[in-house]
């Protein structure tokens, strides 16, 4: 009797144990499926999600794919400026013939203008100015060649590895290329930096001419219009050879997530999609 007790015994310790060990399975089942966070659809050519503070890729499609940059060729003029001039920037700048000639989007300079070479600065990235991309290369490098190399240069110390920046307003020219993953570096580089990140999330900007009526721009970011949380820039982009394009910042409880997307028809909807998915993986709402 006391044999037969004690097997009865053995024999319920061990459907307990099972038991406890299949629920264990199923509930750590459950745990790891919600805390599985599936990354948005995107029908761009190539796009990154990059945690700034960590240069974490968080998403990723075909992040190296070599692509027409369009105007987020501006991010780097601005860097390149920074790096290279930043202690000069309230020096007037010499506006050229050249430099006017520029097709749009133009900021509206004029030969003989008087302005300083910030206020070129501020005015390119919230008008996306071409003539105003060329006065800050021929202002800081002397010409937009020498400028050009200057750029790729500041691009490989920011950490891009398949970038050749040939000129600093973004216009369609043979050669001149990046990537997602590169533009997603550079970005997240630059917005380690105060002064950069102040000239990347202006809506808007009154141009302070020092001969003429100052003139009120505005961004032609609509990401910055739409006032999503936390939005801190950065720039868009197009052209026929590129599409549309955009590279979208924000920052949230000191957390700062940035995407990038070339040739992306659903730019302004998918940015938010993807920064919230970043912001949703770090926990941060």
């Amino acid at each position: 009797m006391i044999s037969l007790t004690t097997n009865l015994f053995t024999m319920w310790k061990r459907i307990v144990f099972v038991i406890a060990f299949i629920g264990g399975v199923l509930l750590g089942s459950s745990i790891s499926y919600a805390a599985y966070i599936a990354p948005p659809s995107t029908v761009g050519e190539a796009v990154v999600l990059i945690d700034a503070d960590t240069k974490e890729i968080l998403f990723a499609k075909n992040p190296d794919k070599w692509m027409h940059p369009a105007s987020t060729t501006k991010m780097v003029t601005l860097l390149t400026a920074l790096e290279l001039k930043g202690t000069q920037l309230d020096e007037l700048a010499t506006i050229s013939s050249y430099a006017t000639s520029m097709e749009e989007s133009n900021l509206g300079v004029r030969v003989g203008d008087q302005i300083t070479l910030e206020a070129v600065i501020e005015g390119m990235m919230v008008a996306s100015g071409n003539d105003a991309a060329v006065v800050v290369a021929e202002n800081v490098s002397g010409s937009v060649e020498k400028f050009g190399k200057d750029m790729t240069r500041i691009a490989a110390k920011a950490g891009a590895k398949n970038s050749v920046f040939l000129n600093p307003h973004g216009l369609t020219q043979m050669g001149h290329h990046s990537t997602a993953r590169d533009l997603a570096m550079i970005a997240a580089y630059g917005m380690k930096y105060q002064m950069f990140r102040d000239k990347v999330a202006n809506d808007y900007y009154k141009v302070p001419y020092q001969n003429r009526a100052p003139v009120t721009i505005r961004t032609t970011n609509h990401f910055i219009r739409n006032k999503y949380p936390g939005a801190n820039g950065l720039k868009t982009g197009f052209t026929n050879a590129a599409g549309e394009c955009l590279i979208a910042s924000a920052t949230r409880n000191g957390h700062t997530m940035i995407v990038v997307m070339l040739n992306d028809d659903n730019r302004w909807e998918e940015a938010v999609q993807f920064l919230d998915y970043g912001f949703k993986l770090r926990g941060v709402i």
